[in-house]
């Protein structure tokens, strides 16, 4: 078992189809909630610096005091706090993810893209 952390929006439509993606896709027990209205655009430089330094300072606690060892950044179309387009959102999302793999050598980094059909939201792995 152990932790998984996703970095994902705040909108609350997102969350449970994310952690129950994550929990069984990764079959882990927890997953460490990072959430920011449209976060993929903090890894673009688009807000303000000091909550994408939170962003990152959360992200240590998860993989530092939580062992976590995999972190997902996640993005999704209809996002109100990244009202890009979707192709922008998803160009966002993909120059993220080296960053991140970078930057947290010992995790696997993932991205991934939300798209919604009706009331479901249909998850894509995208890098």
């Amino acid at each position: 078992m152990g932790f998984c952390t996703a970095i994902n929006c705040m909108d609350g439509r997102v969350q449970l189809p994310v952690i129950q993606y994550l929990m069984d896709r990764f079959h882990v027990e927890y997953i460490d909630s990072i959430t920011e209205a449209g976060p993929v655009r903090f890894f673009d430089g688009q807000g303000d610096p000091h909550v994408f330094q939170d962003i990152l300072d959360r992200i240590d606690i998860s993989v530092g005091k939580h062992d976590s060892h995999v972190i997902a950044l996640c993005s999704h179309a209809g996002c109100a706090g990244n009202p890009a387009p979707d192709d922008v959102q998803k160009t966002q999302l993909a120059k993220a993810v080296p960053f991140l793999k970078e930057k947290y050598p010992d995790c696997q980094v993932i991205g991934l893209w939300l798209d919604q059909d009706g009331d479901q939201w249909i998850i894509h792995e995208m890098v």
